[in-house]
């Protein structure tokens, strides 16, 4: 499976598209791109309103907050403001905030905060984030567990990476954003000059392969069989469920699912992987906006936001449901976030769970991935 560039640069849209729709072929593709252009630039304006005086936004104890809100407007396709001095600030904030140890945190979250703060860092194109950023990835490759420290794989948390701190597991949703932080900054340590320390991918795959409902490559019990993803090793944020041979087993979900999906392709496994195969098969029969599958409207936004970078790093432009329709996700995906933004560019989902009734993150959550589609729409 080849690895899809995340965020290509695209060409810039023809003044004359009207003219010319009918006879262009991906005419509605380009209509997509000017609602999206638009809505993205309104969220942008958003995000920008909400920036506190010092430069942080939201939460000045979670730079993830300012992190998701700088690297959506530095990969917007609007570039007109992405130098502006608010933006400047916004990073003067953010390297302020990283530690002697390269994590870029404040009291905790030091996983999520440092990916999120990293892939900031590499939205911004600014050479002077060089060290900042070599430093944080060193910070995120130290997280990863050996937790007898024997150097094998004899605990099922050992190769992930959890939240940091005191938290006694790793889990797949810190693992996948650590693995996505660093593969987006990985060209940075290859150019700098120096010896960089690497993830230990044969124990991160380990670990994903743990989480994964697969029985012929996890050994972990109360795992089903149908290629979902779970939370970490025997635990599940969908609980469980009975299988058909009256098993009791740990229930996969969306945004999880998703999330396993992205981590194994970084770890380069190609698409004929059963692994590979069994997560795409299960993503296919449970494709779904309504919700996030397994959570209800739990997480939906984070659920959107992973689809849309799965989806493109798979490759995948059509997804066949089992009852045979063909859904085109990016159009779908966009119209979707395009007819539920609020008159002010914001996002918010009425469900609370994990922060999203906070307009601020899912904003984020939102501009990062119609930029998402827009940059991986078929050229």
């Amino acid at each position: 499976m080849k690895l899809v560039t995340l965020f290509a640069t695209c060409s810039a849209i023809a003044l004359n598209i009207s003219t010319h729709a009918a006879e262009n072929a991906k005419a509605p593709y380009l209509s997509l791109k000017l609602e999206m252009e638009h809505s993205i630039t309104k969220g942008n304006a958003f995000l920008t309103s909400t920036q506190n005086e010092l430069g942080f936004w939201k939460n000045e104890e979670i730079p993830a907050y300012t992190a998701l809100a700088l690297t959506a407007a530095r990969r917007s396709p609007n570039t007109a403001n992405s130098e502006a001095a608010h933006l400047k600030k916004g990073y003067e904030w953010l390297v302020g905030t990283q530690h002697n140890d390269g994590g870029i945190y404040v009291k905790g979250l030091a996983t999520y905060n440092t990916s999120c703060g990293l892939m900031a860092l590499a939205a911004s194109g600014d050479p002077a984030h060089k060290d900042p950023i070599l430093k944080a990835r060193k910070f995120l490759i130290n997280l990863q567990q050996d937790w007898d420290l024997k150097g094998e794989s004899d605990n099922p948390n050992d190769g992930g990476i959890g939240y940091g701190g005191s938290y006694p597991h790793s889990d797949m949703s810190n693992t996948y954003l650590a693995i996505e932080a660093l593969k987006l900054t990985e060209p940075i340590a290859k150019d700098s000059g120096t010896r960089q320390p690497s993830l230990n991918w044969d124990a991160a795959i380990d670990f994903i392969s743990r989480c994964q409902n697969l029985e012929s490559t996890n050994d972990q019990p109360k795992s089903g069989n149908d290629g979902s993803f779970v939370y970490f090793p025997g635990n599940s944020k969908a609980g469980t469920e009975v299988d058909k041979e009256g098993r009791e087993t740990l229930r996969g979900y969306g945004s999880m699912s998703y999330a396993g999906l992205l981590s194994l392709i970084y770890a380069d496994l190609n698409e004929n992987d059963p692994r590979v195969k069994a997560v795409k098969q299960w993503l296919d029969t449970n494709y779904t906006l309504a919700e996030n599958p397994g959570l209800g409207q739990q997480g939906l936004y984070y659920y959107y936001q992973v689809m849309a970078k799965a989806l493109t790093a798979s490759g995948i432009d059509i997804i066949v449901t089992e009852d045979g329709q063909k859904h085109d996700w990016r159009k779908e995906l966009a119209g979707q976030l395009l007819s539920t933004q609020k008159a002010d560019g914001s996002w918010i989902n009425e469900n609370s769970r994990w922060w999203e009734n906070e307009a601020e993150l899912v904003t984020a959550y939102a501009v990062l991935t119609l930029e998402q589609i827009y940059y991986s729409i078929p050229h």
